[in-house]
This record gives C-alpha cells, structure tokens and sequence, in this order.
C-alpha cells in the first residue's frame, strides 16, 4: 500500500476520509494549518486534505478481495 495526500478519485473514498478526519478533529485533534477559511469540522478536513495536508493509504484492488463460492455453486 502507498501513502497518498492527494484526494481520491473515488467520491466514497473521499466522504470517508474526510469523515474520519472530521472525527479526529471533534474529538480534540488539532486543526494541520494554522487559519482555516472555515471552523466546521467537516470543512476544515475537506480542506486539509485539498491541500494534500492528510495522508492515507487505499489498499490495493486486490488484497483481502478473494472471491468466496456462494450457495448453490
């Protein structure tokens, strides 16, 4: 897996991101720049991670993703 700061391309994998950040940042995270245009949770990680501030890793396509037979195969 590589570790990215640029967002996503995946518009769920970037609401996941930044709901996650937005998480840290309610539960007493501080903020990765010091004046955010906007004081909103969800804001200022939408903003960290537009600046390429967050890093993340997308594990690949691949791993863990084996298909299991279903039933009735």
């Amino acid at each position: 897996m590589a570790v990215l700061n640029q967002p996503p391309e995946s518009q769920f994998a970037y609401v996941v991101l930044v709901a996650k950040r937005a998480r840290q940042l309610m539960a007493g995270g501080r903020p990765l720049m010091d004046n955010p245009k906007n004081l909103k949770y969800t804001r200022v990680a939408e903003e960290e991670l537009q600046r390429g501030l967050l890093e993340y890793q997308m594990p690949d396509s691949n791993d863990g993703a084996e298909e299991k037979p279903r039933k009735g195969d």
